[in-house]
C-alpha cells in the first residue's frame, strides 16, 4: 500500500486528512509535536510519530522511522490574528519557522528518496488569504504567500524526477479552532488605534455563510495526491472557491 506522512495531525485539517487517507486504504504516518493515541481509531495501517517541524533532529528521526514515503503533506502551521503593529518580531519569526522553513525542511528531507524512486507527491497546505487579502492577517498571509512561491518553484524542480508538488488553499474554517489556537500561541494584543476595526471585522467573519470544513481540506488533499493532472493550486471550501473565481474575473 502507498504511504503518506502528514504533519500537524493533532487536530483540525491534519486529523481529517489522516482519517481520509486511512479510509482510502493508505498506510498513514500521522505526526504531531506531542503524540496522542486517542485521536484516531486503532489501525494496523496507522503509525503515530512525534515530529516538530522546526527541529532538524526531530525531522530526521521521523523520516527515518517512516521509511518509504509516497506522499508528504506539510499541514503543520501556526496562525496569527493581529495587525502588523501588534505583532512581536519574535512571534513573526516563530510563525515563519513553522509555516515556511518547516515545510521546506520536511520537503528537503523526503525529496532524495522520491527523486531516486522517480515518484512522489508533496502537498503544502497554504491559505486562500493569499488570493484575497484580509485585515489582521498580514504576517500570516505573508508566510503562506512565501509557501506558495516556494511550492511553485519546487514543482518545476521536482518534475524533472517524476515528483509532483501541489498547493491546497483552504478558506476560513471556524470549526477547526484556528483563531483560538492562534491567539493562545501568538497572543492578540491589538493596538488601541486598530481595536474597534479589528473586532468589528472579526464579528463580520463569524456571520459569514460560506466557510471551509476540515473535510473540504481533506478531500482537496486527496485530489492533489491521487490525481496526476490536478492543478497545482487547489482551493478547499466554498469561500475559497468563490475567492478564486473572483480573482480570475479580476484579471484583464
Amino acid at each position: 500500500m502507498p504511504k503518506i506522512l502528514i504533519t500537524g495531525c493533532s487536530s483540525g485539517f491534519g486529523l481529517a486528512i489522516a482519517q481520509t487517507f486511512l479510509s482510502q486504504g493508505w498506510d498513514v504516518v500521522a505526526t504531531m509535536r506531542t503524540p496522542r493515541n486517542d485521536l484516531l481509531p486503532a489501525n494496523d495501517r496507522l503509525e503515530i510519530l512525534a515530529l516538530d517541524v522546526t527541529n532538524t533532529e526531530s525531522i530526521t528521526k521521523a523520516v527515518e522511522a517512516a521509511g518509504s514515503i509516497d506522499a508528504l503533506v506539510n499541514n503543520a502551521g501556526v496562525g496569527m490574528l493581529n495587525v502588523l503593529e501588534g505583532a512581536e518580531m519574535a512571534k513573526i519569526r516563530e510563525l515563519f519557522e513553522t509555516n515556511v522553513f518547516g515545510a521546506m525542511a520536511m520537503s528537503k528531507a523526503v525529496l532524495p528518496q522520491m527523486r531516486v524512486r522517480g515518484s512522489g507527491v508533496i502537498v503544502n497546505v497554504s491559505s486562500s488569504v493569499t488570493i484575497k487579502a484580509l485585515p489582521a492577517l498580514s504576517v500570516y498571509s505573508a508566510s503562506k504567500a512565501a509557501l506558495n512561491a516556494f511550492t511553485g518553484s519546487l514543482a518545476l524542480e521536482s518534475a524533472l524526477f517524476g515528483v509532483r508538488a501541489k498547493l491546497v488553499l483552504p478558506g476560513a474554517a471556524p470549526t477547526t479552532g484556528f483563531g483560538k489556537n492562534a491567539v493562545a500561541r501568538m497572543g492578540m494584543d491589538i493596538p488601541e488605534p486598530y481595536s474597534v476595526f479589528v473586532h468589528d471585522y472579526l464579528r463580520t467573519l463569524r456571520s459569514r455563510t460560506e466557510f471551509t470544513t476540515s473535510e473540504d481540506v481533506a478531500q482537496a488533499v486527496l485530489r492533489a495526491v491521487t490525481e496526476p493532472n490536478a492543478p497545482m493550486k487547489i482551493p478547499a471550501g466554498a469561500d475559497a472557491k468563490t475567492w478564486f473565481r473572483e480573482a480570475a474575473h479580476s484579471v484583464e
